[in-house]
């Protein structure tokens, strides 16, 4: 990071790691603050990969269920600690993701169309009743024996780091300056001698791999889940919303928009659902028309450097 400094994206790193360290001794619902943590970690995934690239995923879910599903068996069919179970739930979706790179030939909306395909695919096949014996096919999976809110709340707080980090990386190196380039001009990026090809599998790959901790983590803190608790296409639509409303292409965008959208949902959305429907919907029309590169942007309009 040296043509920016790496002291903003430490800043953040340390900031988030001492809230939500010392959010669980002042607010006494740590479901919420870990479903929070969630959603910040798969929009900070979801950033990376259409932030810096504009490869936007509808189907992001998909890497996020495999990771819940990848760490479950494991616990399950191995006496691997839980941490390793969740590592292998990271790299369960980055196996997907090898499979899936094929995706990454589309463009546009031919590559997130292709994408929500694959991921339902995934969640028909985990869901298929004739693979209950491995997968606990529409009845889910149970890992109740390894029960630890603590522990798995620390562990989703290491991965959102390790996500924020890697924006962090993302927004301040040559790397990610080679990113941007060629997501504005990938021909003439190539010609300056960027591998475009090895960059976009890289972040892809990245993308995949912090969706697949999240899900570990997420299936850890469970214990007991079935297949539309981590392949509803809500969470993908969740985590886009929330990308674009804090700012794509930055670090703090995405908490900002993670953090507050979800606390308006937890407010208002399950309460009262309907309103929050059209409260949303009309947020989206708004951002669309006059903040097409989120809140962020009206700091950047006023002359404030969004890191």
């Amino acid at each position: 990071m040296r043509d920016r400094g790496a002291w903003p994206g430490i800043v953040v790193v340390v900031l988030l790691a001492v809230v939500f360290l010392i959010l669980p001794h002042v607010y006494g619902n740590q479901s919420l603050l870990f479903q929070m943590m969630t959603f910040v970690v798969l929009t900070q995934g979801l950033n990376l990969l259409y932030g810096f690239t504009g490869y936007l995923p509808f189907g992001y879910v998909g890497f996020f269920g495999a990771g819940a599903y990848a760490t479950s068996l494991l616990v399950l069919h191995t006496d691997l600690p839980v941490i390793a179970c969740v590592i292998g739930g990271g790299i369960g979706s980055i196996v997907i993701a090898i499979i899936l790179g094929p995706l990454l030939r589309l463009s546009g909306a031919y590559f997130s169309i292709a994408n929500l395909a694959a991921s339902q695919i995934m969640f028909f096949v985990v869901s298929n009743g004739n693979l209950s014996k491995i997968t606990g096919g529409p009845y889910g999976l149970k890992i109740d024996r390894v029960y630890a809110p603590e522990a798995s709340y620390l562990t989703m707080l290491a991965i959102l780091l390790l996500a924020t980090g890697l924006a962090a990386y993302f927004r301040a190196s040559r790397f990610g300056l080679g990113l941007r380039a060629m997501t504005q001009d990938p021909v003439s990026a190539a010609m300056a001698g960027i591998d475009v090809v090895r960059q976009r599998v890289l972040v892809w790959l990245a993308s995949a791999g912090i969706a697949g901790l999240a899900g570990g983590a997420y299936a850890w803190n469970l214990s007991v889940f079935y297949p539309d608790a981590v392949f509803t296409l809500q969470i993908s639509v969740f985590a886009i919303v929330f990308a674009l409303f804090g700012g794509v292409g930055t670090v703090i965008g995405p908490i900002i928009g993670a953090a507050s959208l979800y606390l308006l949902y937890n407010g208002i959305g399950i309460s009262f659902p309907q309103g929050f429907e059209l409260l949303y919907g009309a947020l989206i029309v708004l951002l669309v028309l006059f903040l097409p590169n989120g809140v962020s942007s009206l700091l950047t309009r006023r002359g404030v450097r969004v890191f």
